[in-house]
């Protein structure tokens, strides 16, 4: 018989071992709080399709905890330890001569010191030579020396030095490349570290990015900044005299001297060749906008430079434009992906596939089109005697050719035509084309058209790039061959209505499209 005392005692009994059995359950489905002092790392839950997935083990959502904060900052410590070794000191010099900034003030006799006489001036006349020096950055791509640079650091040097290990170098010039700014050199060294090449193609923007380099003087030699991919593909941003411009942005602080350095990403590869910035207006200084030469586009032509000094690039023999919305609805395109042959060159390689003019290429090789200024870069990739797969739109059908790619010369350039739209009412003035006129114009014998000899200011033809000197030959796709023509046509158009041109402006022939305004 069980006593009361017995029944407290089995209740107690019973009580405590649900306790300690609900606690052992609990921590093994994780529902109690983890302690304070251990560290929880953030977890991402797997979702489903369709769903968001679901952060676990964060005590408030978006804010990362100090463990995952302290493994970013050990990447970029172990990246900047990994790289730093690849990245130099590129110097040059070059000797200039300067105009003495007194003369224009003062007879030059009186600038001679006493008791010196005639031989004292400078026998060039009011010049004197002056060593010019100049500061960039490379990067090591091979263990026997080789090091890719920009161009314009080496760029009319007299020498050029490496500084590696607080030991300099002499270098010599391998091959440069203009059109993209970029330089190999060499350095008569052996079992050098070197980077490791990525994939730039791979980059998304958003990723971190560490950039590498010798900004402003060799006392700040390896000095590392970080920041994201904020761009890619970014172009017609007026770098210099830079033909291919297909620039990763970054915000990672870039500034004089880092020119030739590396962008690297967190797996330590290189992905890009630092090489410009945005800056402000009094000369200096990082804005938070960089620009980077992908390594994919680097490697290609830093390939041909070692193996040959030059680079040699493929040819297709076109002018080709972007087209807006504008131009797409008059052509009866069916979007703007794509680049509109605006001229076949005679005798080219798009000649004889059998290109015309006004056709529309929407793939390359396979590879979809954009725009003319990626096409223009993507042939630029493949070498002369290439077969590649044009796919065009002509007429609204598709059609695809064969074409042999031909080899780009510095004379025949692969141009993109500028995307202008026009209009007279379009405020265009024009003339009939004479002889006198084609000479004045420097405009080749026998062509016909209208030439226009006066913008209105404030026009939107001016406002869309039409100029004096351009030739009209056509109008919405009639041939104009005299001021009459082209006034009947552009009178006939409505308010609001779309005309297309077709201009010839020296060696290159485009189209531009705009709405009529009002009388």
């Amino acid at each position: 018989m069980i006593t009361k005392r017995n029944a407290w005692i089995l209740t107690a009994v019973t009580l405590l071992a649900g306790i300690i059995l609900g606690l052992g359950i609990a921590s093994n489905l994780n529902w109690t709080k983890s302690g304070i002092a251990r560290e929880t790392p953030i977890v991402y839950d797997s979702a489903k399709e369709g769903e968001t997935g679901v952060r676990i083990g964060a005590e408030k959502p978006g804010v990362p905890s100090r463990l995952d904060l302290n493994t970013t900052g050990k990447a970029f410590v172990e990246v900047a330890q990994q790289v730093m070794p690849t990245v130099v000191s590129v110097t040059s010099s070059k000797v200039v001569r300067v105009r003495n900034p007194f003369s224009e003030f003062f007879h030059e006799d009186w600038l001679r010191p006493e008791g010196f006489g005639r031989s004292f001036r400078d026998r060039r006349g009011n010049q004197r030579e002056q060593r010019q020096q100049g500061l960039g950055s490379g990067v090591i791509v091979s263990p026997d020396g080789y090091i890719l640079t920009n161009n314009h650091v080496i760029r009319e040097a007299e020498e050029i030095s490496v500084l590696l290990d607080k030991k300099e170098y002499k270098a010599k010039i391998i091959g440069t490349d203009p059109k993209t700014d970029l330089a190999v050199i060499r350095i008569g060294a052996k079992n050098l570290p070197a980077v490791k090449l990525g994939n730039s193609d791979d980059l998304e923007v958003g990723e971190w990015v560490l950039a590498i380099g010798n900004p402003f003087s060799l006392q700040l030699q390896h000095s590392v900044t970080a920041g994201i991919v904020s761009g890619k593909g970014r172009n017609q941003v007026g770098i210099g005299d830079i033909a291919y411009e297909d620039f990763i942005q970054t915000d990672a602080a870039i500034n004089p001297g880092n020119s030739g350095g590396a962008l690297v990403n967190l797996h330590g590869e290189l992905v890009g060749l630092n090489t410009a910035i945005v800056a402000n207006s009094w000369g200096g200084g990082n804005l938070g906008i960089g620009f980077a030469i992908p390594i994919n586009l680097a490697r290609l032509i830093m390939e041909q430079l070692i193996a040959s000094g030059k680079v040699v690039r493929g040819w297709l023999g076109v002018s080709i434009q972007t087209v807006d919305e504008t131009m797409a609805k008059e052509m009866k395109l069916p979007s703007t992906d794509g680049a509109l042959v605006s001229n076949v060159f005679k005798n080219s390689p798009a000649e004889k596939a059998g290109l015309r003019d006004e056709d529309f290429i929407v793939e390359f090789d396979g590879k979809k089109i954009n725009d003319s200024n990626q096409l223009m870069h993507l042939i630029a990739t493949y070498k002369p005697d290439a077969r590649v797969a044009v796919k065009l739109i002509r007429g609204g059908r598709e059609k695809l050719l064969s074409v042999i790619l031909g080899e780009r010369s510095d004379q025949v350039e692969l141009s993109a035509a500028p995307s202008g739209k026009p209009e007279n009412r379009l405020g265009l003035e024009v003339k009939t084309l004479t002889e006198a006129l084609a000479r004045e114009y420097e405009i080749e014998a026998g062509t016909a058209g209208v030439l226009v000899t006066g913008v209105a200011e404030g026009c939107l033809a001016e406002k869309e790039g039409i100029q004096e000197g351009d030739l009209i030959q056509e109008v919405n796709r009639e041939a104009v061959r005299n001021a009459r023509d082209f006034n009947r046509i552009v009178d006939a158009l409505k308010p609001g209505e779309t005309v297309l041109l077709r201009i010839i402006r020296g060696e290159n022939k485009f189209f531009v499209a705009l709405k009529a305004e009002n009388d």
